[in-house]
């Protein structure tokens, strides 16, 4: 972690880095040299809360810009090849490494200092919710990176730290969230929906929502035991029956777009994913190509169309500014609109200033439910989520796609039944594959679930054959023909840890776990070996 410690040691930091619409508190500088006199040493509990839900929403987003380009979900086309599209890294960057930062310092001592506060008060709605924050911090930030810190993490007395293994990490985030579970149950002491309501932007305070939050996160750390003997598809199949029963229950926060923090980071107006385009491999699960002709309702609604009208993806071995493409046939902007077009105008699906984003939805979780009941030979349950799973996204995406003025035309009850009908998407129980799960979670997840993406892809070694179907459980799915140089002709497995924190100020630890090697990135993840 290094120097990622927090610069104050009240809320300051995680206000200053929400930067959202909140009452300003005093604290102490980083160097804790002087006190303000004017104002309190510590807040309210709930005044914590809203900043660090924008970054458990908008830190992946920061990091899906380059995790996307990983798991082909995007590309940022231009004129060579760039690091990520190539499996690789920008050496001496921060690049892919947000999530590392605001877990050690957007959320850090801020995120210790309110636990503390909600349990001297009793507040067990408060600390429950924390708990599940830190479960949700250590398990992103060790499937993105490995090998993380997490017994040293929140010591301000230190300036170098040791890592911890993997598999205490999951250790960690599965009894933080059993914790946080306990707690969110509780209704004594200072239960209080009004009072953390202020605060909380994505459940206005409901514990009960975020109950079901932390066991559908319970859920998702569970279900990356896949290729372990551990591996328990009923302990998944619990988590996720008591996590969300519909749209009704996904996590979203809004974005008002009043000023730049409030904006979607993924909206025009950020100007933070003009350039991507989408990939062939997305395209091509949804056009017909990869199930006998099916022709996804979502993918108008979802995906770009070029000028000449149809849809296209790009190639993520292709090189050029238009990936090779004459201009009538390279794939309008994520927004809809040709080259940066878009500025101020209606964007589509989740490419828009007000959308509401996602931390976890329900048809995500039913896909994993499905995986679960299929390793257990229990295809009728397996097929009944998975139908679930597409049903619900469907609406996930009519519903994102009237938050903001966009185009795209509702999908039509008639449209959803014809899809849900075919047999090439939804074939009879005994019929169901890897390749028909994974594929839709893929498409559910498109655009915002880029951890969970990147999770599955390795978790089937990327290329994994359907024995099944007999095709790559992600069909479509590229080699990279010119991997980065670093990378030893290895595929990525993990994203190096945050540069100016660890390359500048924490050698010695990196040292003790290879991770100054230069294909550490390549290096398989604990969680995803047998």
């Amino acid at each position: 972690m290094g120097r990622t410690r927090p610069f104050v040691r009240r809320a300051c930091g995680a206000l200053l880095a929400g930067a959202l619409l909140l009452p300003a508190a005093a604290c102490d500088d980083f160097l804790d040299v002087n006190d303000n006199p004017n104002g309190p040493e510590t807040v309210s509990a709930n005044l914590y809360i809203a900043p660090m839900l924008h970054w458990m929403v908008h830190a992946p987003l920061w990091d899906g810009r380059f995790v996307a380009r990983y798991t082909q979900q995007l590309m940022l086309p231009g004129g060579a090849l760039s690091t990520w599209d190539r499996m690789g890294y920008d050496p001496s960057s921060d690049n892919g490494a947000q999530q590392w930062r605001d877990v050690y310092w957007s959320l850090g001592q801020n995120l210790v200092d309110m636990n503390e506060i909600a349990e001297r008060e009793e507040r067990w709605d408060v600390l429950g919710l924390g708990r599940t924050l830190q479960a949700w911090g250590w398990l992103v930030l060790t499937d993105l990176h490995g090998e993380i810190i997490i017994k040293e993490a929140i010591d301000q007395t230190r300036f170098s730290f040791n890592y911890d293994s993997q598999e205490f990490a999951y250790e960690e985030v599965l009894r933080l969230l059993d914790e946080a579970i306990e707690l969110l149950q509780r209704t004594d002491g200072a239960v209080d929906q009004a009072f953390m309501g202020r605060t909380d932007l994505i459940y206005n305070g409901d514990r009960t929502k975020w109950l079901k939050f932390a066991y559908g996160l319970k859920a998702l750390a569970l279900n990356h035991f896949s290729n372990k003997a551990s591996y328990d598809p009923a302990a998944v199949i619990a988590a996720v029956n008591n996590s969300f029963t519909s749209n009704a229950d996904d996590a979203l926060l809004p974005h008002p777009a009043t000023n730049n923090n409030d904006t979607n980071f993924y909206g025009r107006t950020r100007n933070n994913i003009t350039n991507y385009r989408q990939t062939r491999f997305v395209v091509g699960i949804m056009n017909g190509t990869e199930f006998a002709g099916a022709v996804d309702p979502r993918m108008t609604r979802m995906l770009s169309v070029a000028p000449d009208g149809q849809y296209r993806g790009v190639d993520i071995n292709v090189a050029g500014a238009t990936n090779g493409l004459p201009a009538a046939q390279y794939p309008q902007n994520l927004f809809g609109y040709v080259g940066t077009g878009g500025l101020q105008l209606p964007g589509k699906y989740l490419f828009s200033d007000k959308v509401k984003m996602p931390a976890m939805t329900y048809a995500q979780l039913q896909f994993v439910k499905a995986e679960a009941a299929y390793r257990q030979s229990d295809f009728a349950t397996a097929r009944s989520a998975y139908v679930n799973g597409i049903s619900a996204h469907i609406d996930f995406v009519n519903a994102r796609n009237a938050e903001d003025g966009q185009s795209p035309t509702p999908i039509t009850a008639a449209e959803k039944a014809a899809f849900l009908a075919n047999p090439a998407v939804v074939p009879a129980a005994g019929d169901l594959t890897m390749t028909h799960i994974m594929s839709q979670k893929f498409i559910a997840q498109w655009g915002w679930g880029h951890n969970e993406a990147w999770m599955d892809l390795r978790r089937f070694n990327y290329f994994d054959i359907d024995p099944k179907s007999g095709k790559q459980v992600f069909p479509g799915f590229q080699q990279v023909t010119n991997l980065y140089p670093d990378n030893g002709g290895k595929v990525v497995q993990r994203i190096r840890p945050r540069f100016n924190s660890e390359y500048v100020w924490n050698r010695p630890g990196l040292d003790a776990i290879g991770g100054l090697a230069l294909d550490y990135h390549t290096k398989p993840l604990w969680i995803t070996q047998p």
